[in-house]
């Protein structure tokens, strides 16, 4: 770290290096995903590892994950074997989930393109609506 660097960050430039609205950082903290950072006359300072504590939880976001199963992921830690087994397990449970998901978005998408493909003058002569089993059901369709 040169030393025009700060050793701690307002929420200010945590919020900006970490493209997080301040109120997510301070929801953050009071859920304990982020540990309550010291206060200099009265105004929060943060490590600078709480940016990349920031983007472990946009990206397990991103990734579907919930924000407890985040706080698991954020207390993994080589001396504690239980929030990685824990980790694991969810991962494991996960995957089947999200196979079944994206083979539905698979129907969804080729049933699309052939609607865009599709030139029939009525929806009465349209293939499409004569075999409904091609989509899944209604409630298990994405989106």
């Amino acid at each position: 770290m040169s030393s025009a660097e700060p050793a701690s960050l307002s929420i200010g430039d945590v919020a900006q290096l970490s493209r997080k609205t301040p109120s997510a950082i301070r929801y953050y903290e009071q859920i304990g995903l982020l540990e309550t950072p010291d206060r200099i006359s009265g105004r929060r300072r943060y490590p600078r590892t709480v940016v990349r504590t920031l983007a472990v939880i946009e990206t397990a976001q991103r990734a579907g994950l919930s924000l407890d199963e985040i706080r698991l992921l954020l207390e993994a830690t080589p001396s504690n074997h239980a929030a990685t087994e824990q980790l694991r397990e969810v991962a494991e449970q996960k995957l089947p989930l999200l196979r079944e998901a994206i083979e539905r978005a698979e129907l969804v998408r080729r049933w699309l393109e052939d609607a865009a493909r599709c030139h029939c003058p009525t929806l009465d002569d349209c293939p499409l609506f004569e075999d409904p089993a091609r989509l899944p059901e209604r409630s298990l369709v994405l989106g």
